[in-house]
């Protein structure tokens, strides 16, 4: 079969196209037919490593997520699985397996049933940017621990760039579960998107006092943040945070240390966390599968342009653009087509 991995960490061109043999499941596991592997920020970070060239044994095929159908199961796995179409998270954590080839063996708990009338790109879309979302959504003292209709209901959400990938799943699905969205952009063209995604309010913080339009929409302050930028963005997070309030950090855009105003905040008694899923606890993570999963069969999640997500795709050859264009931070969602 064919398949993407590198023996060292470097750029993108340690990525290579190889032949690999198929191999059958172990217990737990199922192989999967992989149509979609999507391209995530932790995918090319992961590949590039700490900056200096570092063998890699075995060699790793890249990406966590992914979409198809399972094709063979393991010892001790539900027969029934066989023939599924399927949306896959975390297949290559710690793991050498991940989803840039045409069949992967994943642990049976990663793969999660897709309805028959979504695709496989939507599939490729869920993992890490929506699980993502969803954390950074639930964290909150006194919010819910799992989303679902209604589950936000009186509540206002503030997503820093609502146009990125992770941005586009929490607007989804704050709206799903009933909240109030702002969202800030660094555009018009970006403000769009965040609209298309489903955002209430857009503010374009290049061009507007988030701080004063926040507080128009929300006087009592918002409820959760979902930061992509907490070294930029500190200020105006607290000086917009409700009581109670917290503000979830999924990455670093911006820089990696930030100063917080300590005393405004214990009088809010605001909640600062930090959001990498890898490492979330796993009841976490399962009540997060669960909700997208539920989403997902609801119909509230969407893709492409119309969504604010616009998709860009690659063939298996050009894997290494398609990690390219991640890590230059392309806009909307990077996908991987292994039927081309």
């Amino acid at each position: 079969m064919r398949a993407v991995s590198y023996s060292r960490t470097g750029d993108p061109d340690v990525l290579n196209l190889v032949d690999k043999p198929i191999r059958e499941p172990g217990p737990g596991e199922v192989r999967v037919r992989m149509y979609r592997s999507g391209v995530n920020p932790t995918d090319w970070k992961s590949r590039r490593g700490d900056g200096m060239p570092t063998p890699v044994d075995p060699p790793q095929v890249p990406n966590q997520d992914g979409s198809g159908v399972v094709d063979a199961v393991g010892e001790g796995v539900d027969a029934a699985l066989a023939g599924q179409r399927v949306w896959v998270w975390e297949a290559a954590y710690q793991r050498p397996e991940g989803t840039a080839q045409e069949y992967a063996l994943v642990p049976a708990r990663q793969v999660v049933l897709l309805p028959e009338w979504a695709s496989f790109d939507l599939g490729a879309c869920l993992g890490v940017p929506f699980l993502t979302a969803h954390r950074a959504l639930t964290v909150t003292e006194d919010g819910p621990p799992e989303l679902s209709p209604g589950a936000l209901a009186g509540r206002t959400v503030l997503v820093a760039g609502g146009a990125g990938a992770v941005g586009n799943a929490a607007i989804q699905l704050a709206r799903w579960a009933g909240a109030t969205v702002i969202s800030t952009v660094s555009s018009p063209a970006k403000g769009r998107l965040a609209a298309a995604a489903g955002a209430d309010h857009v503010i374009d913080y290049r061009q507007q006092d988030v701080v004063a339009e926040v507080r128009k929409i929300a006087p009592a302050g918002v409820h959760s943040i979902v930061e992509v930028s907490p070294a930029s963005n500190a200020e105006i997070d607290a000086a917009v945070l409700a009581r109670n309030g917290s503000v979830a950090m999924y990455a670093n855009n911006g820089g990696d240390t930030m100063a917080l105003p300590v005393r405004q905040l214990m009088v809010v008694n605001a909640r600062w966390q930090f959001v990498l899923l890898y490492t979330v606890p796993e009841a976490a993570k399962a009540r997060a599968v669960d909700s997208v999963s539920a989403a997902v069969l609801a119909g509230a999640i969407r893709i492409g342009d119309e969504a604010g997500l616009p998709l860009h795709r690659y063939t298996l050859a050009e894997a290494a653009l398609a990690h390219a264009a991640v890590e230059k931070s392309a806009v909307g969602k990077v996908l991987i087509d292994l039927e081309a």
